[in-house]
């Protein structure tokens, strides 16, 4: 008897779908195991940087999502000989953060502002000394108030904004919803009422009193908790979907999600002192707090889990995206040898290398800064390699210090929320990155100084994570707590693969920290003097 093909026919699945930064991902899980992938789907994108704004087109979001869910299909055709036409429940999931706004018939009023864009700084400043809380320059809020300031034309037309995961929601369903862990991003959620926190509300709806601009919960969506229904995808959105009119209306959807809340999930990172590192094209650390934080810090933002528990949040807008590349270059340096080499066999090869490598990287200095990064103060970024006449530059430290430097920024964040005396009993990683075991999860051991654990879903990542959420839909309805369903029913059999700091990597990592931030005004530097390829100075 084939379970798994019956589970498909008879819809006893959960489908999620992530539009992360580089790649739309689809996963289909068993709803009575979620542990089991039945089949997956992704379609690659990037964005453009147009007219000095990190964006995508929403064409480009809709054309992805319909070949990520096609290639799903015909992977569970492959795998299992039957083309699924419905499912039990299905999830959305996105980057967090940005800026869409929409007029009262859903027009787009400006291109899509990503969470990468950091040109919000007066905004947020304003806002963080209004509200009293840290308001960071990717937040939804952030963007509006600069569009405020900016007496941006199209706010006299302004009836809605969201995030990417909710307009995609949104055209599914027909319903304005937001999980609460991604509308955490888009201003300060109240964890005692699980939405958003009523006296900044009114702070606010004060402050732009004179602007004629709707009140700000008109603005924003409602806010639902993990396991709350939150719609029903409509004919319409079914050929959003699947324009081949197979898919079947009907299908019940859990509130959208934002990629850092589906992180925790596949991480099983959702109660107090538990937390996660998601490495991608950003890289971000989440800890859920047992209690509030002492003080407001530009480098940690309050955000929530999916069932609306305060969590502390590193933010890096610069992750793996440099290490790519330099991948890719040496990639290519093995082709035009004549001695091809898969992409994935490169990344071997240089993490392996990396364990060669000094402690310290041997003086080598790696920036990651394709974007800004608010946490060191910069606007924009240029991607540097710096070292020193006595530093040894050999291949094994190249690799170390590249790695390295997607762990910099976080580390130096990190140490602020240790001085807070966070508590934290165990750290989950997950990502593409710690595919290659003992590397990357090593070397953030010795630059967190703490254990780190990694799981059999490590590269499965948001996607995962949201069609678990998206299971999640029946338990909750018997009031099981989400924490519990995941410890329960979710990573009961799940093989999981914790690393010990080395003194030697803590050692090396600290010494390569403390160059880094001292090399930082190099780093600046390069911001002021060299302009963007072709851009006016």
């Amino acid at each position: 008897m084939n379970t798994q093909r019956d589970a498909l026919v008879a819809g006893r699945t959960a489908l999620g779908i992530e539009l992360g930064s580089t790649r739309i991902k689809a996963c289909l899980v068993d709803a009575d195991d979620p542990a089991t992938v039945l089949a997956v789907g992704s379609h690659d994108w990037e964005n453009e940087f147009a007219d000095r704004v990190w964006t995508y087109s929403l064409d480009a979001v809709w054309s992805g999502l319909q070949a990520a869910y096609a290639a799903l299909v015909a992977d569970a055709e492959a795998r299992h000989g039957v083309r699924p036409r419905t499912f039990g429940a299905i999830g959305v999931s996105a980057m967090m953060h940005g800026y869409l706004a929409f007029d009262a018939a859903g027009e787009l009023l400006a291109p899509f502002r990503t969470w990468r864009n950091t040109t919000t700084g007066p905004a947020s400043a304003q806002l963080s000394a209004l509200f009293g809380v840290n308001i960071p320059l990717r937040w939804s809020i952030a963007h509006l108030h600069q569009a405020v300031l900016d007496a941006e034309p199209h706010l006299g037309r302004l009836h809605s904004i969201t995030t990417l995961a909710g307009h995609v929601h949104e055209r599914l369903t027909g319903r304005r919803v937001l999980g609460v862990g991604d509308a955490s991003g888009m201003f300060p959620i109240d964890s005692a009422t699980k939405t958003y926190d009523a006296e900044l509300v009114a702070r606010y709806d004060g402050l732009v009193r004179d602007k004629a601009l709707p009140g700000l919960r008109e603005l924003l969506p409602e806010v639902l908790v993990a396991g709350e229904p939150a719609g029903e995808l409509t004919p319409a959105g079914a050929l959003l979907l699947d324009p081949s009119g197979e898919l079947q209306p009907g299908i019940p959807l859990c509130p959208p999600e934002g990629d850092a809340g589906t992180g925790m999930v596949a991480t099983a990172s959702v109660a107090p002192r538990t937390g996660n590192v998601s490495a991608g094209t950003s890289i971000f650390a989440m800890v859920v707090l047992e209690r509030p934080l002492a003080e407001a810090h530009h480098e940690l933002d309050l955000v929530t889990t999916p069932a609306g528990d305060a969590v502390a949040m590193v933010h890096c807008n610069n992750g793996a995206s440099e290490l790519s590349a330099w991948a890719g270059l040496f990639g290519r340096f093995a082709e035009a040898a004549g001695a091809p080499v898969a992409p994935d066999a490169v990344f071997e090869t240089l993490f392996r290398e990396a364990l060669d490598g000094e402690p310290d990287a041997g003086g080598l200095l790696a920036y990651n800064y394709l974007a800004g990064e608010p946490i060191t103060g910069l606007e924009e970024g240029r991607p540097l390699v710096v070292r020193t006449p006595d530093s040894r530059l050999t291949l094994a430290n190249f690799a170390r210090a590249q790695l390295y430097g997607v762990f910099g920024t976080l580390a130096l964040g990190m140490r602020v929320l240790h001085a807070e005396g966070a508590a934290l009993d165990r750290m989950f990683a997950h990502g593409g990155m710690f595919r290659t075991a003992g590397v990357a999860q090593r070397f953030l051991a010795g630059a967190l100084d703490a254990p780190v654990s990694v799981a059999d879903t490590a590269s499965e990542g948001g996607a995962w994570g949201v069609a678990v959420l998206a299971a999640y839909l029946r338990a909750a309805r018997s009031g099981t707590p989400l924490d519990v369903y995941l410890d329960r029913d979710v990573f009961g059999g799940f093989a999981v693969e914790t690393v010990e700091p080395d003194a030697g990597d803590v050692a090396g990592f600290a010494a390569y920290l403390a160059r880094y931030a001292d090399g930082l005004a190099a780093e600046r530097a390069a911001v002021a003097s060299i302009a963007l390829k072709g851009a006016a100075r």
